[in-house]
């Protein structure tokens, strides 16, 4: 959309099934008309929900109140509030380009929450949505209990939301922010700025740790690519927005996972910690080095396919994990 709105409902198009303009007209005035609007458009044109939200009621909340401008913890007297004429034209502009465009939410609004924390979102990036949150909400309870953290890093941080949550939970880590992206670099710093925390998160251009040589850290955490081939050609159509860097990573999604595996111990302190995020490729990485100690991080969901592995773990199995990573790099 440009900067100027259509100011007249007659100006909305709107797509097969056409809803009835008078009746929209009538009919919708408040914030929760439209929530309970969009949910049904969106239940009704099948859309896909794996973007920040699972189904199509929060989608709509996140849809109305963003393009609102409004914070999703709204006390919910204000869901009785009106629109004004040019609120109802930008919402349902919005409501009909998430169907027929298939585009997530966080892109249309330019933002989404994670961590309880608001980011800047757009194509530069993946859409923040990994379970990683819920940990650094927690504390990493009970992985850091008793560690001592200086130094955080946040390889493959995209939009910078993990590294940035881990920064603003935490006021007296300092925290590397690395992509090979420079466009989701460029959002990564876009979002340092938003939030203040420049004296603290050093955004880093680099391919996995090549441009962090020399530097270690108390705790690593990563959301790497980890789709394969195969289950991207499947994907719905909410995904083709996003990067593909940032989504596939070989045949069985774990090309990047083995880079970082076979790298991590010499970035890690003594007692540092792995944390990375695999999803539906946690059988494939089991099955390809079953003597490694992953534990397999229960979530309040359940397991999300995350393992932590300590810096003293990946030692020990150094030479299984380099003969992985190096077939990896040959094939």
């Amino acid at each position: 959309m440009g900067l100027h709105e259509p100011r007249d409902l007659e100006s909305l198009y709107f797509t097969t099934p056409k809803p009835d303009r008078a009746h929209v007209t009538a009919e919708l005035a408040t914030i929760i008309d439209f929530i309970r609007y969009g949910a049904s458009r969106f239940s009704a044109a099948g859309l896909t929900f794996g973007h920040s939200h699972d189904n199509p009621i929060d989608e709509a909340t996140h849809l109305v109140l963003a393009s609102l401008h409004l914070p999703p913890d709204i006390p919910p007297a204000y869901g009785a509030g009106k629109l004004t004429e040019e609120e109802r034209v930008r919402v349902l502009q919005l409501i009909e380009r998430r169907i027929n465009e298939r585009l997530p939410v966080a892109y249309l609004v330019g933002e989404t929450w994670f961590a309880g924390i608001k980011f800047k979102s757009d194509r530069r990036a993946l859409v923040p949505r990994s379970p990683i949150a819920e940990l650094i909400e927690s504390g990493f309870t009970p992985w850091l209990d008793g560690r001592h953290v200086e130094r955080a890093l946040d390889l493959c941080t995209g939009s910078g939301c993990i590294g940035i949550a881990m920064a603003a939970y935490n006021p007296h880590w300092q925290v590397d922010v690395v992509d090979i992206s420079d466009d989701a670099l460029s959002l990564a710093r876009e979002n340092v700025a938003l939030l203040h925390v420049g004296e603290r998160v050093d955004v880093v251009r680099s391919d996995l740790f090549a441009g962090v040589q020399g530097r270690k850290y108390d705790l690593i955490v990563s959301n790497p690519p980890y789709v394969t081939e195969d289950e991207y050609a499947v994907l719905p159509g909410e995904y083709s927005h996003e990067p593909k860097l940032g989504l596939t990573s070989g045949e069985d999604g774990l090309d990047a996972c083995l880079r970082i595996l076979d790298e991590a111990a010499d970035h890690l302190t003594e007692e540092g910690l792995l944390i990375v995020e695999v999803g539906e490729s946690e059988q494939a990485l089991t099955a390809l080095l079953p003597d490694v100690p992953f534990v397999w991080i229960e979530f309040k969901v359940g397991q999300m396919g995350v393992f932590a592995l300590e810096r003293r773990d990946l030692v020990e199995h150094a030479d299984a994990i380099r003969v992985a990573a190096l077939e990896r790099s040959r094939s």
